[in-house]
């Protein structure tokens, strides 16, 4: 007699992900020294810096929060920031917590990170500045980088 049961093919057809809503959270522009900032001829430095943050709002219902920063300096003066929390309410059920925190940490930050793209690109836009195109980011090595200094910390509170 076999066995026909195949948990893992149970526990896969339980699991589930929903997209509930996206949002702009937050957003921001400035443009400390205006269009003359651009005068000297020479292309901003673009630097970009991310984080998320996650809640648990209850009911398997997760609002994943991306925060960008997008600074563009010349010769070390500002040219401008653009900051953005684009938000996204996800439900999340019958993960095991490591696949719990690739979702939230690497999936729903990078669906996402594309609104944040396209808000970031108009604010710009709208300040009377060049196009600006963001590159695409490796959520999987930045959560995976994120599990790692996660490790080391521990390590190190244990060595203590």
């Amino acid at each position: 007699m076999t066995d026909n049961t195949d948990p893992q093919g149970d526990h896969a057809a339980q699991q589930q992900l929903s997209l509930h809503r996206i949002y702009l959270r937050d957003a921001s522009f400035e443009a400390p020294g205006g269009q003359q900032a651009l005068a000297n001829g020479h292309p901003p430095e673009i630097n970009m810096q991310l984080t998320t943050n996650v809640q648990e709002l209850g009911d398997d219902t997760f609002e994943v929060v991306l925060n960008v920063t997008v600074t563009a300096a010349t010769e070390d003066k500002p040219v401008f920031l653009v900051e953005v929390q684009q938000a996204g309410l996800f439900g999340v059920t019958g993960f095991n917590p490591p696949e719990m925190g690739a979702l939230l940490g690497s999936y729903c930050p990078n669906v996402l990170y594309a609104f944040a793209r396209e808000a970031i690109a108009d604010l710009v836009a709208k300040g009377g500045f060049p196009q600006l195109l963001l590159a695409p980011v490796n959520f999987d090595a930045m959560y995976a980088q994120h599990l790692q200094q996660q490790q080391v910390g521990a390590q190190g509170q244990a060595a203590h």
